[in-house]
């Protein structure tokens, strides 16, 4: 997957539209401390479906819409987008999120409203997506070093792309799961529906006797 633009509106420092185009080659974003590089990355990884507040430098997810300065008022809304060619195609692939404030997060993938796992599984398929280790953010290195051997598989599967196969197989055993409990359920409705039939059965072969003695009994002097 190669990203070809990246677009914020109302994230964090970012409280007017701003585009981020990424042309073929190596792309470089320099400034002074705080003039918000580091929430460029954040961008990325947020639209790719982070849902850490903490990994977002906040105390919850809507700390990352514009809070307001002295100039300018706070927005309602935060939204980023991310333009990519698609995986072994040339159609371009657009990840849109945005949250707004008490009504949490949407997802959209080419104009389509998705779940949070659906973009997952898209950048996991393509070899990325919030946790990759190609997007390192402060701190980042130093949490790779001391990673504990399950973080350092998870790391090496996602960057190899076959994190969402796992993802996927996991869904697969619990639908599986869910069938096996569905089918077991059944059985035993048969089994009572079975047994209800069962003792209909015998009080219809009943019934004819019943009735006998009853005309008997009516027709006593």
């Amino acid at each position: 997957m190669q990203i070809k633009r990246l677009r914020l509106t109302g994230f964090k420092s970012f409280v007017d539209p701003a585009d981020l185009r990424i042309e073929p080659g190596l792309t470089g974003i320099v400034g002074p401390n705080g003039c918000g590089k580091s929430n460029l990355l954040e961008a990325l990884r947020w639209a790719m479906g982070e849902n850490s507040a903490k990994s977002m430098r906040g105390a919850g997810m809507e700390d990352v819409i514009f809070a307001g300065t002295a100039t300018r008022p706070a927005r309602d809304f935060a939204e980023v987008s991310i333009l990519a060619d698609q995986v072994g195609g040339d159609d371009e692939f657009e990840v849109v999120r945005r949250i707004e404030r008490g009504a949490g997060s949407a997802y959209r993938i080419n104009g389509r409203d998705v779940r949070a796992k659906d973009v997952g599984l898209a950048f996991a398929d393509a070899a990325t997506g919030a946790h990759s280790p190609a997007l390192v953010s402060q701190g980042r290195i130093g949490s790779i070093i001391s990673a504990k051997p399950a973080e350092r598989r998870a790391m090496l599967e996602e960057a190899a792309g076959i994190a969402g196969l796992h993802v996927r197989r996991k869904d697969a055993e619990q639908k599986l799961r869910a069938t096996e409990a569905n089918l077991t359920r059944l059985d035993e409705v048969i089994g009572d529906q079975e047994a209800r039939a069962a003792a209909l059965k015998r009080q219809a072969r009943a019934l004819p006797g019943r009735r006998s003695l009853r005309r008997a009994g009516s027709d006593w002097p």
